[in-house]
């Protein structure tokens, strides 16, 4: 830091805040610390009274905060997300479009365990929307040392991308819908409109639903004929708890599923199943998704929409912030429901 004629400071950084005072009118920051000092700005600290500035001596090898925040947030930003501009030497992170929020966390750990630099970011696996401000970067000092933020750009280019925004597919869903009761005409189905709903606002569709009773052969000619005509994914609604009519599972098992967890770490969404049909997903839906507003469900269909292929391991880290608060005002996604993994 050293003092300076304000003609020769030019290019320079403030050291601290400079206040613009008119009694009786106004009393607000001219410039704020961490300010470059440009051309233009030299008659107005003339004008309250600034002949010498305190600045920062920008050196080879020394980066301003704005500058390195810049160069942080470009490196670690992947698809589907935009910078904003530098703000008191802040960078934040937006998403430009509407998708499925994806973070290297292990990467995020290790920049942060960094001296002078900082990522902060929502969490991982997480439906946001276009404009939605998903992680913001900056130096800890006003300036810093390149080498530093260099290091911080390895790291993200060599696990590119730190974070990115998937989009969700457009898919055509295959929905059997169990029940002997629902197949008879006894009760009116319910489930059906409710996974029809959620599809839609994730960009997707209901291609054809088929009702069943709670049969094996009924839910597996219901699945092979859904097959058939060529769907991108098959829930199956209903059955999925352990009494000894509800054969869902059986039924998938029967029509070549390969069974990935039956039974989900979640409250509500314990009795969820993932399967696959060679590459095709296969969901059993438990009645919870029915009924509350946000469940398993609304934790796994965004990312088999994203394109991901669902693992047990995956299913198992769902627990830790898997219990749902069912809060008298809902604020899913921004809350801890499913944010654990």
């Amino acid at each position: 830091m050293k003092a300076v004629p304000v003609q020769e400071a030019v290019g320079m950084v403030l050291c601290h805040d400079l206040t613009q005072i008119i009694p009786g009118q106004v009393k607000k920051p001219l410039f704020k610390k961490g300010h470059v000092v440009m051309p233009e700005d030299i008659p107005r600290l003339l004008d309250i009274g600034k002949e010498h500035l305190y600045v920062w001596e920008m050196r080879e090898g020394i980066l301003h905060e704005n500058e390195a925040a810049i160069r942080m947030a470009s490196a670690a930003a992947g698809h589907g997300l935009i910078l904003t501009e530098p703000c008191e030497g802040k960078v934040n992170i937006v998403a430009a479009e509407d998708g499925l929020l994806k973070i290297n966390k292990e990467v995020l750990f290790s920049i942060n365990d960094q001296e002078q630099v900082m990522f902060a970011t929502l969490h991982s696996n997480q439906l946001v929307k276009k404009n939605k401000v998903v992680a913001g970067t900056r130096s800890i000092p006003l300036v810093i040392d390149e080498k530093i933020v260099i290091n911080v750009e390895n790291m993200c280019r060599e696990y590119y991308p730190l974070l990115q925004i998937k989009p969700l597919k457009t898919m055509r869903v295959g929905l059997v819908t169990t029940g002997s009761e629902v197949y008879h005409g006894r009760i009116k189905d319910k489930f059906g409109p409710v996974v029809a709903g959620k599809l839609v606002e994730w960009g997707s569709e209901v291609a054809r639903q088929i009702l069943v009773s709670d049969s094996i052969e009924m839910i597996v000619a219901a699945i092979k004929e859904l097959i058939g005509e060529g769907v991108d994914m098959i829930m199956v609604t209903g059955g999925m708890s352990v009494d000894p009519d509800d054969v869902t599972p059986a039924g998938v098992v029967a029509a070549g599923g390969r069974i990935v967890s039956y039974g989900a770490p979640i409250l509500p969404g314990a009795m969820f199943m993932m399967a696959y049909i060679d590459e095709l997903p296969v969901m059993g839906l438990p009645g919870c998704v029915m009924y509350h507003r946000n469940s398993v469900f609304d934790l796994i269909a965004p990312r088999v929409l994203a394109g991901e292929k669902i693992t047990r391991r995956d299913i198992a880290a769902l627990g830790y912030g898997g219990l749902c608060s069912n809060c008298r005002e809902c604020r899913f996604p921004d809350c801890s429901f499913g944010k654990g993994n």
